[in-house]
């Protein structure tokens, strides 16, 4: 009795999520980093205060 066939199951299970995980983080930091861009080009914008002597 072998247990080869689950042993290679689970090493390829973990490997699959691994991979997966890696490519939404790297496709996430993209994404990010794009909505950072476009935020920086459109330059500061702040809200006047509505309280004064504050």
């Amino acid at each position: 009795m072998t247990h080869l066939p689950f042993i290679l199951a689970a090493y390829g299970a973990s490997a699959l999520v691994l991979i997966g995980l890696i490519v939404w983080v790297v496709a996430d930091t993209r994404i990010q980093k794009r909505r950072l861009n476009e935020l920086e080009k459109a330059g500061p914008r702040r809200r006047r205060s509505t309280t004064q002597g504050l």
